[in-house]
């Protein structure tokens, strides 16, 4: 017995391709939840169809040949479940998911599916300071330079803040305590993010405690690191700035300096002009990602999962 096999029909046939990219294209927005009782059609039924036209997203995309690469990971479960998500900064799109984790085998994986031809074409890798990730590029594209993603960087800086700030807490007792309270995100916050009592709370607790006072000043002048256009002026920044921790008694910023010390090289690349790439990109798909995981409470289907990561920087079919 044999069955014609019609072009029109979806996976599914009893429905047809074009309803399946509309249902696709309806979950880009919405959950599979909505979209089942919107259409009174079964969970599983629109989760298929949808993995249909994810499919035909992923086909009909170009094939990367990335020359700049973004890689960070991403937890898709508790327990410290992670996968490895690598971009094309160039292109702005996630081109590979997967792993068994964060090691250096797994990110192997991607150096294994890019092939030796196009990972020999890789001028630079923006990652995190995570060092398999740093082994695996310099064993797969030992052209590719190094950059560590400006974001992680002041992650770090942020916590050796907060560090200062719970031991001020620790220190101080009675009503001096009460400027420090509650104002975490006032001092990780950029000043143009603050207004009204926000803005007058800092200036009260900058102005009550000095240490905290000369740390905030020191984390907000950081970022200036990235200007540079010159590997040398941007050295003599840093030393400059590492030399004002000099009888402050900030032992957290001491060990930021540190750790920046030790993982300079990846931080001077981006001196070089044609490094001068969006590192704002990697940050903002995991934000997305983020999104993705939170809109359907969690994703068990790691293939689903998989498909929308991959396709959620592709245009609608």
């Amino acid at each position: 017995m044999k069955r014609e096999r019609l072009e029109f029909l979806a996976d599914n046939a009893l429905y047809t391709e074009r309803f399946a990219w509309y249902v696709g294209r309806r979950c880009r927005a919405s959950s599979i939840k909505d979209i089942a009782e919107e259409l009174n059609l079964h969970w599983h039924t629109v989760k298929e169809l949808e993995k249909q036209y994810l499919r035909e997203q992923l086909r009909r995309a170009s094939q990367p040949r990335p020359k700049v690469i973004g890689i960070d990971e991403i937890a898709i479960r508790k327990r410290h479940v992670y996968r490895i998500v690598v971009s094309d900064l160039e292109r702005s799109r996630p081109i590979w998911f997967g792993g068994e984790g964060r090691s250096e085998a797994s990110m192997d994986q991607f150096y294994r599916f890019l092939g030796e031809k196009k990972a020999g074409k890789v001028r630079l890798a923006v990652m995190d300071m995570w060092r398999p990730f740093r082994n695996s590029t310099r064993a797969n594209a030992p052209q590719a330079a190094i950059l560590f993603d400006k974001f992680h960087v002041l992650r770090h800086l942020g916590e050796a803040l907060d560090k200062v700030r719970k031991q001020e807490y620790a220190r101080l007792s009675g009503k001096s305590r009460t400027f420090i309270k509650g104002q975490k995100y006032a001092l990780l916050s950029h000043p143009q993010n603050l207004k009204g009592p926000a803005r007058k709370n800092l200036k009260l607790l900058l102005a009550a405690n000095r240490r905290l006072n000369t740390a905030y000043l020191l984390k907000e002048s950081f970022g200036q690191l990235w200007d540079y256009t010159s590997e040398a002026w941007a050295r003599k920044f840093f030393d400059n700035w590492r030399a004002q921790l000099k009888w402050q008694r900030l032992k957290p910023y001491e060990k930021f300096a540190e750790m920046i010390e030790r993982h300079w090289d990846g931080i001077a690349a981006y001196c070089t002009p044609e490094n001068k790439v969006a590192l704002g990109f990697v940050e903002g798909l995991n934000n997305k990602i983020r999104v993705i995981q939170r809109r359907a409470y969690g994703l068990r289907d790691e293939e689903y999962l998989r498909l929308k990561v991959l396709t959620c920087m592709l245009p609608a079919l």
